[in-house]
């Protein structure tokens, strides 16, 4: 669907309308780390022939469905093994819009890879909420804007948190009621740098103000949310994760500098991510409708949260890699019929590679590769918790 935003309400936050497509592809077609960016991705493009491909994309849904999805399938061919979903058949069948929620391992292309599936499926393209502090060049929050995303303030005063979770919230519940298109969020703010995917209580409480039903619960029902699995076999970034882990042990004031997260964004995209799958999983209504709304609310979003969690535990796909990583941590041979000789060794010579690739001072290996077993085995870990 590609319905026009008419409220200038969210002209901050919000797409691209079609009207300002044009603009929005000559000011991109004009800028050089534009186009250095993309020979990243696509290094015998052809500029000009490019360019005019960019021009004949009249509305939102032209660029995504065309340039975009080229991209990303590139991306996809590229550096994955393989690129799967699974739990079709919980998608609406109405395609009534729905709110995806999901653990999140790549800044850019967990939403990226979700929406192409959707769209090869017929379910159609995803609204995706991309925190402002990724837009580190003027070119970039144009680009998001043109792919139908939405931003996320975080760089604001704590007076002004709370006027933005209200915009923003309002905005989603504007998307999903009025636009009738469905939206991507992370279960948290950030990535779960050691895979312990667990959803924020702030997230849920920010995404039920927008409504106005009354309370908590049933402006979370109006979303509609479908909580979404993802399983990479290999993180590209997890060398960068476990170095970041180190450097705010070392130094609890450390803060990434927009190089950090320019060159994870590099990283993610660029590189081996092995096999990877989407899950859909059940649309959790039914289970809110079975909360007390008279609860206490941090209790409240604690239950919706934990509702969340369950979901995408058990609808993890799990590789050789994680059941290693789970017995070398905790010392056991409690996973060894899902691993051979062959996994173990080619598993241990990948973290060996991996940590070779970290440079820091008093670089602390046995913490480091303690660090990495954890990302590989913690979905394994809360897996278990629902059985």
């Amino acid at each position: 669907m590609d319905t026009e935003i008419v409220s200038t309400n969210f002209d901050e936050i919000r797409p691209l309308n079609n009207s300002e497509v044009k603009d929005a592809i000559e000011s991109l077609i004009a800028n050089k780390e534009f186009e250095r960016a993309l020979r990243y991705i696509k290094p015998n493009l052809e500029w000009e022939k490019f360019a005019a491909a960019m021009r004949a994309c009249k509305t939102k849904e032209e660029f995504k469905t065309t340039l975009s999805y080229d991209a990303v399938m590139t991306v996809a061919k590229n550096t994955t093994f393989s690129l799967t979903i699974s739990g079709r058949s919980r998608l609406p069948k109405d395609k009534s819009a729905c709110t995806f929620i999901s653990n999140h391992r790549d800044i850019v292309l967990d939403a990226s890879f979700l929406n192409v599936m959707l769209y090869d499926v017929g379910y159609g393209l995803t609204q995706v909420a991309i925190g402002d502090n990724l837009l580190i060049r003027p070119w970039i929050e144009t680009l998001v804007r043109l792919n139908n995303s939405f931003i996320v303030k975080r760089g604001v005063s704590v007076r002004q948190k709370l006027e933005a979770s209200k915009t923003l919230s309002a905005y989603i519940h504007h998307a999903i009621r009025e636009v009738k298109e469905s939206v991507w969020i992370a279960q948290r703010e950030g990535r779960a740098k050691d895979s312990d995917d667990r959803t924020q209580g702030s997230v849920l409480k920010m995404l039920s103000i927008g409504g106005d039903k009354g309370n908590l619960l049933s402006n979370l029902m109006e979303l509609n949310i479908v909580p979404v699995a993802i399983s990479y076999e290999i993180d590209p970034c997890d060398y960068l994760k476990a170095k970041e882990f180190q450097q705010k042990r070392d130094n609890p004031d450390f803060v990434k500098c927009q190089h950090d997260d320019l060159l994870s964004m590099e990283t993610g995209i660029l590189n081996n991510k092995g096999r990877v799958h989407f899950t859909i999983t059940s649309p959790i209504n039914p289970y809110l409708a079975e909360l007390d709304p008279e609860m206490e609310k941090n209790e409240l979003v604690g239950k919706v949260a934990s509702i969340i969690d369950r979901e995408i535990y058990k609808n993890y796909r799990f590789y050789p890699c994680n059941y290693v990583a789970y017995d070398w941590l905790y010392g056991s041979s409690r996973f060894q019929s899902h691993y051979g000789l062959a996994d173990k060794k080619r598993f241990g010579e990948y973290i060996d590679g991996q940590l070779a690739k970290i440079v820091i001072p008093d670089k602390d290996e046995a913490f480091l590769r303690r660090k990495l077993l954890e990302m590989y085995s913690n979905p394994l870990k809360n897996y278990l918790t629902t059985l």
